[in-house]
């Protein structure tokens, strides 16, 4: 199995990922493009040590970018939300809530 931290790239801070994170115990990260749900569901666990319930995955597309007179793209991205037990938190947002 791979190392959970080259699984898990980084957090998603925006003003709807923390919203859900509060409401519903609901947690967004960027993670590996190759990531099977299992594999995230995995290493959120051994990461945070929560039990994660359900996991939702999604390709966030790269947006068209131009410096000067060129034209480029940004890259994409896979994009999880993944929910937790009613009860346990990740630390890494508990600043933010």
């Amino acid at each position: 199995m791979r190392d959970p931290r080259d699984i898990i790239l980084k957090p998603v801070v925006t003003e709807k990922s923390v919203n859900l994170a509060q409401k519903e115990n609901k947690y967004t990260f960027y993670v590996d493009k190759n990531a099977n749900k299992i594999e995230i569901k995995k290493a959120v666990e051994e990461l945070f040590k929560v039990k994660v319930l359900k996991v939702n995955t999604m390709i966030v597309k790269g947006k068209k970018k131009r410096v000067g007179r060129f034209w480029g793209r940004t890259p994409d991205r896979k994009k999880a939300i993944v929910t937790v037990r009613p009860g346990d938190k990740i630390e890494i947002f508990e600043g933010l809530l």
